[in-house]
């Protein structure tokens, strides 16, 4: 997949993105007000605006970046978008002016960085930004190697009476790259959806914290605040200014 690029996956799945993946847990709307403390947001990867928009309603000033046209437009077409300023780009240089004491990037978001250099230029990058109280929150999911057999995997995630999705990846373990494609196979044909990204351990995740003058805050293990464990599946990490 050479000619994958920041804007590949939101430009190819922009038109299906909030069919299947419009829902999210309102406690993250909750949780993440609760820690903008009433000040600006930002979110790093604002797509849709799925997150961005319910978050707005609260009464909380939201800005985004983005790399994605076609998925900034979606944002653009649902009630409240549009007052969203969206600076495009990768929101690893976080290509914004001004101080926000919440940014956050949720839904894995953070893994298309695909570099320990670029998600580590993220972390310095947003630290600049954040207010002296500000915090960034990752939600992510915990790496599990072991759904990979062979340095690959096949998952059959939908089947209609005239589609069926089937999802493949393969894994480079010394990068720690997923390449995947979301398949949909149908009568009229068949669509790719590719994604690529790189899963980052959540020690890691803490190292690149310290690396950027930062600390973990706290980690939880879903938006309910229940507390993170090794079994655990995902991840809300929330960083701090280093005291």
């Amino acid at each position: 997949m050479d000619d994958y690029s920041d804007e590949t996956y939101g430009e190819r799945i922009a038109g299906v993105y909030d069919q299947w993946y419009s829902k999210f847990d309102p406690s993250a709307i909750q949780t993440l007000a609760d820690l903008a403390h009433g000040g600006k947001v930002l979110e790093l990867g604002i797509g849709t605006g799925r997150i961005a928009v319910p978050l707005l309603n609260t009464g909380l000033t939201v800005h985004g970046i983005d790399a994605s046209d076609s998925m900034v437009a979606r944002l653009r077409g649902k009630p409240g978008g549009e007052r969203i300023p969206v600076s495009m780009g990768n929101f690893a240089d976080v290509p914004v002016d001004g101080q926000y004491s919440l940014i956050y990037v949720v839904f894995n978001t953070f893994y298309a960085l695909l570099t320990q250099e670029e998600q580590i230029r993220c972390f310095q990058n947003v630290a600049k930004h954040l207010t002296s109280n500000g915090v960034f929150v990752i939600e992510a999911f915990v790496p599990d190697l072991k759904r990979f057999i062979g340095g690959q995997t096949i998952r059959v995630t939908r089947i209609e009476l005239n589609e069926v999705q089937v999802d493949v990846s393969q894994i480079e373990p010394d990068a720690q790259i997923v390449t995947s494609q979301h398949i949909v196979l149908t009568e009229r044909g068949t669509r790719f959806y590719p994604v690529r990204l790189r899963y980052v351990w959540p020690g890691e995740m803490d190292l690149m914290a310290q690396l950027s003058q930062l600390q973990l805050k706290e980690r939880w293990s879903d938006w309910e605040k229940t507390q993170f464990k090794a079994d655990s599946g995902m991840h809300i990490s929330v960083y701090e200014h280093r005291q």
